[in-house]
């Protein structure tokens, strides 16, 4: 490796960045995201390949920049969406969105992650990221045979990575 890159992966940022949000803020938006997980493609088919909890999640965790902090509200969004989606095995999303926040927080603790195209990057490496881990625990946990199609995930990955960047922004507002 050469020596930008070097430095790019072990050299801890000088300043890093932790930022606060208001408790509303933390309870509320994870909130009405779920709620537009569960109940919005009800009505519009096509908004159900949106994950809006998994952005919130990603969000969140990249902005904290804790990864125990990420791993609790992981699981809690996690956990809320299992409970309130109609023939879902609870835990699922729990366990997946949980190992998403965790990766996150790590992710942001080494890079920058406040550009829009690191922010679209990761949108997409972490949506494909809890579709295969979703996938694989389906399999080892539940036994169920579902299908990974990854050209139908790359897409989505791209589709769900184009609504993080001005979802991010939107929520940057929303900063103390």
């Amino acid at each position: 490796m050469n020596e930008f890159s070097d430095r790019l992966l072990t050299e801890v940022p000088r300043r890093v960045r932790k930022f606060k949000f208001r408790p509303a803020t933390i309870f509320l938006v994870p909130l009405a995201a779920i709620l537009f997980q569960v109940y919005l493609p009800r009505f519009f088919q096509y908004l159900g390949y949106l994950e809006l909890p998994l952005l919130v999640t990603v969000y969140f965790a990249l902005m904290r920049r804790q990864p125990i902090a990420g791993v609790f509200f992981g699981a809690g969004i996690g956990l809320a969406q299992d409970s309130l989606s109609p023939n879902q095995p609870l835990g699922m999303f729990g366990i997946v969105k949980t190992l998403v926040g965790y990766f996150a927080a790590s992710v942001s603790m080494r890079f920058d992650v406040d550009n829009p195209l690191i922010q679209f990057v990761l949108g997409f490496f972490f949506f494909f990221f809890h579709q295969f881990f979703y996938w694989v625990l389906s399999r080892a946990l539940l036994g169920l045979q579902l299908d990974f199609d990854p050209r139908q995930t790359f897409v989505l990955g791209l589709l769900n990575a184009a609504v993080a960047v001005p979802l991010f922004m939107l929520l940057d507002k929303m900063k103390e």
